[in-house]
Order: C-alpha cells, then structure tokens, then sequence
C-alpha cells in the first residue's frame, strides 16, 4: 500500500504560511484526526515555519521552506525543512527550560516555540545538520487512549 504524502516549498515569508496550514487542514481531516487534534497540528506547524522565517535566512536572503505530510498508519509526520542558518538544539537542555510547573511571566521573549510545539504534539524531533529540519508527530485518538 502506498503511504500518502503531500510535499510543498514555499518562500521563507510569512504571507505563504497560511497556504502550509491550509494543506495541513486538507490532508489531517482526510486521515481522520479531529477538527480539535488539527487545530493543535496547526498551531505547531504555524511556530516551527514562523521560526525558519525568522531565524533561518539572514534579512535580504531568499529561502524556503521545505513542507512533507506523511500518513502513516494511525499517525501523521509533518517535516519542516529549510537550509538556511541553524542552531545548537539540545533536547535535554530544551526539556529542563521547559515551563512545567513555573508561572508564565519566567518565560522569554520568542522562546514559547518549542514549547508548544511539545505541549501540542505527540513526538518532536529537531535535526540541525544542514539547515534546521523539525519532525512533528501525531497519532489519531491519542487523548481518548490516554484518559
């Protein structure tokens, strides 16, 4: 069987995110998530494109961003990919910065990506090799397992 998948490069502007969320809703609501989990799964996609725009390319540099969506059993990966200027990622680091259990007024400026990528998604993964590659994944019905 073939797995479904849809691939789009948009420029690295803010004006073509909309377009990633709009296949994002189109191809999440075919594999059978909720109205709910895809709203999450767009907020998430919405931080990890906002941080190529902002960070990946210096200002004047055109990029883009490479999106994949892959349906996989009872599960959705969505790649997001640019070649621009990366950054040293530590999970473990990233993980004890986290604001579980810490007011809201300790967090800073612009760093709430991550961390709601995290809150939102079942599984994250930050690759920094080439570029900054963020793997988002969720699984259908996960919330109704867990409770």
């Amino acid at each position: 069987m073939i797995k479904p998948w849809i691939s789009l490069t948009i420029p690295a502007q803010a004006e073509y995110i909309d377009m990633v969320r709009l296949a994002l809703f189109g191809f999440a609501n075919k594999a059978g998530f909720t109205y709910e989990d895809i709203e999450d799964m767009k907020v998430a996609v919405t931080e990890a494109c906002n941080n190529a725009v902002l960070h990946a390319y210096e200002d004047g540099q055109a990029g883009v961003i490479e999106v994949v969506f892959e349906h996989i059993e009872d599960m959705i990966h969505i790649r997001i990919k640019d070649s621009g200027e990366s950054f040293p990622y530590n999970p473990a680091v990233n993980k004890a910065a986290s604001l579980h259990n810490r007011p809201l007024s300790e967090a800073n400026a612009g760093g709430l990506g991550i961390y709601l990528m995290h809150a939102l998604m079942d599984q994250v993964e930050v690759r920094t090799e080439l570029g900054t590659e963020v793997i988002l994944t969720k699984r259908i019905g996960r919330k109704e397992e867990m409770a």
